[in-house]
């Protein structure tokens, strides 16, 4: 399935949608600027630290409400389009909850163990209570409730055409946003064998039966990187933290690097130094035996 169907298929205005649940790496910006290209409206974006995808699904009008624990660009700091929807409502206004990086990670375990809520001491003291009306104090314990995504959508090394995914390196919430959520979208490095994903059954990040589309996009994680694939574009980082400094900025990257490009590969065609980005070391895990006879 390619990334056009997967999002016409999946995604729709106003759903709660978890992306960008590997902190740094493996960030499905391909999903995002598809979902953008798609003019998707009113969703519910949540992450723990998104880098600056979320930032650009907010400018593009993509996003009514924010749950997250950071947006921004890593290596840039500040997010420019959250800033000026936070703060001016432009271009539309944002409803904000926020979290820390473990209240959302507890949420979306909560939505995965079918539990209304969970209790934890971490957000005692913090403004976080101030400004997240879901959390409630309750006894000197604050009740973060269960989050349950409309749909999840991650980026990995490999999968095959079954739903089943190999991911490794920092998977921050991954798996907990995979478990709570109704569905999820698969997007790949590789697309592999059954044999192989089968031959490492421990590795296995999401069940198959909530796998509704496997993306093969190589490069879709770009500029984020993939462990054992891609190095960090902080290039590419730089370029888009000074261009949307300003909201005219940002709508001129947009169109050059979103609107006006059909697909990833024709975006990555577009990357200066796109090889210098590959990994060119590779360090191999042992292997495990996996014999029971």
């Amino acid at each position: 399935m390619t990334m056009r169907e997967a999002v016409a298929r999946h995604v729709r205005d106003g759903m709660a949608v978890a992306m960008s649940c590997s902190l740094e790496p493996l960030i499905p910006f391909a999903a995002g600027h598809e979902i953008i290209r798609q003019d998707r409206r009113d969703l519910n974006l949540i992450a723990p630290i998104s880098d600056s995808l979320f930032d650009q699904l907010i400018g593009a009008g993509c996003a009514r409400r924010v749950t997250a624990a950071w947006v921004g660009n890593v290596s840039e700091g500040l997010g420019h389009n959250y800033r000026r929807a936070a703060e001016h409502g432009e271009p539309a206004p944002l409803e904000i909850h926020d979290h820390s990086n473990f209240s959302v990670s507890l949420a979306l375990w909560a939505g995965a163990w079918g539990t209304p809520y969970i209790p934890t001491r971490t957000l005692l003291g913090s403004d976080i209570l101030n400004s997240n009306p879901d959390l409630s104090l309750v006894e000197g314990l604050v009740r973060v409730p269960a989050l349950r995504p409309d749909l999840a959508i991650l980026h990995v090394q490999r999968a095959d055409l079954e739903g089943r995914a190999h991911a490794w390196g920092p998977l921050g919430i991954a798996e907990e946003a995979a478990l709570a959520a109704g569905s999820v979208i698969l997007t790949c490095e590789e697309l592999v064998d059954p044999e192989v994903i089968l031959s490492d059954p421990n590795r296995v990040l999401v069940p198959q039966s909530k796998v509704v589309a496997v993306v093969h996009e190589p490069g879709g994680a770009h500029p984020a990187p993939v462990q054992g694939h891609w190095r960090r574009d902080h290039a590419a980082m730089r370029s888009y933290a000074e261009r949307s400094r300003t909201r005219e900025g940002f709508l001129e990257w947009l169109r050059e690097w979103v609107l006006e490009v059909p697909d990833r590969a024709a975006y990555l065609r577009k990357v200066d130094s796109l090889d210098s980005l590959r990994v060119r070391h590779h360090r191999l895990s042992a292997s495990a035996d996996y014999g029971d006879e």
